[in-house]
């Protein structure tokens, strides 16, 4: 349950304000992180009329305003290693980050016409990188999976990974490690735009962790979500399974 102190213009949750009035103490990472997200949010839908301002001045529906529509990613039902209840319930969770990167968007328009730049601007600016990452992600990471050929490897993407990490097996090993560390997050193959080098990553979350100056090429989900119905707590079998699935031809295309 959320609810707005208007005094000082912040927005948390109220188990979140309970933690931070117990003995004084600050807030926790994960508290500050809840905190954000909510305030966020509740700025978004604690003002529709913000948000559909200028829908209805247009006279225009809502759906004709959106600047990102979901992608259909039903082409992967069937895939093997992943079930179509895990796939349809990913794909759920994707088309909620399309969603709210639009009503962040529209709202932050509105706020800007409206001159209302104060907190609550900063923090739907702030919840937007997030929200658009987790739309974006996604969508690299349906669209390289449902692959069935392996990898080329005397094609570019093959020799470049031998170039850069020794060999295409040693490039895998370190993927695979990247993937089985704690946490949630994804990995991220990345290529350096300004050497063309291959690099490894680890994103935190959706947002933390993307390397300046670098374009996608492999992405892997790792948040429980991707894999616990399927495989409960073994990402090892997840992560077996996502390589079984890769679409290298795709990964191919995204390289500079």
């Amino acid at each position: 349950m959320l609810y707005a102190d208007f005094s000082n213009t912040m927005f948390m949750s109220k188990e979140v304000a309970m933690e931070t009035n117990k003995g004084g103490r600050f807030l926790s990472r994960r508290s500050f992180l809840g905190f954000s997200a909510a305030s966020a949010l509740a700025i978004i839908t604690a003002f529709p009329e913000i948000s559909c301002a200028e829908t209805r001045e247009t006279g225009l529906r809502e759906e004709d305003t959106m600047a990102y529509e979901a992608k259909d990613f039903s082409k992967l039902l069937g895939m093997e290693g992943f079930s179509d209840t895990l796939l349809n319930n990913h794909f759920t969770l994707y088309k909620g980050y399309v969603t709210n990167t639009n009503k962040a968007l529209e709202t932050l328009d509105a706020m800007l016409k409206g001159d209302k730049m104060g907190y609550e601007y900063g923090e739907v600016k702030r919840r937007l990188g997030w929200e658009f990452n987790g739309m974006r992600l996604h969508e690299l990471y349906f669209g390289n999976m449902g692959g069935k050929a392996a990898l080329d490897k005397n094609g570019k993407l093959g020799k470049k990974l031998a170039a850069d990490f020794g060999s295409y097996e040693a490039w895998e090993k370190d993927f695979k490690a990247v993937g089985a560390m704690r946490g949630i997050g994804w990995v991220a193959l990345y290529q350096d735009t300004t050497n063309g080098k291959l690099i490894n990553f680890w994103i935190n979350e959706h947002d933390v962790g993307h390397p300046s100056g670098c374009a996608p090429i492999l992405i892997m989900d790792v948040f429980e979500h991707a894999f616990m119905t399927d495989y409960q707590l073994k990402r090892a079998d997840y992560i077996a399974a996502f390589f079984k699935n890769i679409n290298w031809a795709e990964v191919e295309k995204r390289m500079k």
